[in-house]
């Protein structure tokens, strides 16, 4: 196919969903206007697998428009998920994630937690996996969902997903070093 000044190729239209704080909030005016209900998640999702799309996928069925936070590979670091993690870069892992068709914004943030963000965007439901509980109000709690206070206030939900059981990036990155499944 020969592209033309006129049309706009695949890549591009994917790189659309990445978005500043700036862009995102313009965003997500025009999807008020048209009564779609924000779903918001974050996370590092290094090596895309299984898990993360059916985790995904449930947080996208929980509204209108599906925005991810994406962890900056600083951010990740201070996590301390592993000597070798992140994996993939940031903008690597934000071009992945933009391109699943459920999936309706990312944003990257550099902050330990999402908390800034979610009080600027203001979610209409902040999703995280089920080891986290939604009822914890203890924000120094390894199971706290960061930003729950805040959506909740506005008259939001937090909603926990189960993990589809045998998936992690840390399983994958264990069977490409040979150290089992």
């Amino acid at each position: 196919m020969i592209l033309t000044p006129n049309k706009i190729n695949a890549l591009e239209i994917i790189k659309l969903k990445i978005h500043t704080v700036e862009s995102l909030l313009k965003t997500i005016a025009v999807w008020r206007l048209k009564n779609n209900k924000i779903v918001f998640t974050n996370g590092c999702f290094d090596i895309l697998h299984l898990g993360h799309l059916d985790y995904l996928s449930k947080a996208a069925d929980l509204g209108g428009r599906l925005i991810i936070g994406l962890n900056s590979d600083a951010s990740i670091k201070k996590l301390n998920k592993g000597e070798n993690r992140p994996i993939q870069d940031e903008q690597s892992r934000l071009l992945i994630l933009s391109a699943l068709q459920f999936v309706d914004a990312v944003i990257l943030f550099n902050e330990d937690t999402p908390e800034q963000l979610i009080k600027l965007l203001q979610p209409d439901v902040l999703v995280k996996g089920a080891d986290y509980d939604s009822n914890e109000t203890n924000q120094n709690h390894k199971n706290y969902i960061s930003g729950s206070y805040t959506v909740k206030a506005s008259g939001g939900e937090v909603k926990t997903i189960p993990f589809l059981e045998g998936f992690s990036t840390t399983k994958i990155e264990n069977k490409i070093k040979g150290k089992g499944f």
